[in-house]
């Protein structure tokens, strides 16, 4: 093998990485409904992609190495695609609670700055509060922990939310990321 065809190896599989992983970020994007982003970032992915699977055609037949740096940068790129998305945490979450001490709960929750709606009702050992807590996928964490924490047995839900209509006059922070989820 020669430093040619090295370079070219290391230049695929880093490249595939990249359009796989801008790829799932694309995806991401596509589902929650941020139009914007996701024009860009399609665009990124498929330049990149074009360079990439041209050396591979280019060169593929003589040179079979190339082939299997294109499926390695696959591979690389679903995982840090997907280790990335995870990292950014886009989008919102839905996390339903039921227990019997829901209204404990809820007043921890609201302490944390999220919003919470609560419901009564009758569960197969008696009275239980339902709790509605809207929140930043970043923040998911924190409210499982602290629901756990005062309720090791109550049962939860979360669901990714797609798109939200605020009516209680709630803003969330600027910044520039602001700017992606305009539609």
């Amino acid at each position: 093998m020669t430093i040619d065809t090295l370079l070219t190896v290391l230049l695929i599989i880093l490249a595939r990485t990249c359009d796989v992983s801008i790829g799932t970020l694309r995806m991401v994007s596509v589902v929650s409904d941020r139009r914007t982003l996701a024009v860009v970032l399609g665009f990124f992915e498929v330049l990149i992609w074009i360079f990439a699977v041209s050396a591979v055609v280019k060169n593929g037949f003589n040179e079979p190495i190339l082939a299997v740096a294109y499926a390695l940068g696959f591979a690389c790129g679903n995982f840090v695609g997907m280790a990335i998305e995870r990292r950014l945490a886009m989008g919102d979450r839905v996390i339903r609670i039921f227990s019997a001490k829901g209204h404990v709960i809820a007043t921890t929750v609201r302490a944390s700055g999220q919003t919470v709606t609560e419901f009564e009702g009758r569960g197969r050992d008696g009275a239980v509060n339902m709790l509605f807590i809207e929140c930043p996928r970043k923040r998911a964490n924190d409210v499982v922990a602290i629901a756990r924490k005062i309720d090791p047995e109550c049962y939860m839900i979360s669901d990714d939310v797609r798109a939200i209509q605020r009516s209680l006059g709630l803003r969330r922070g600027g910044g520039w990321r602001t700017w992606f989820h305009r539609k």
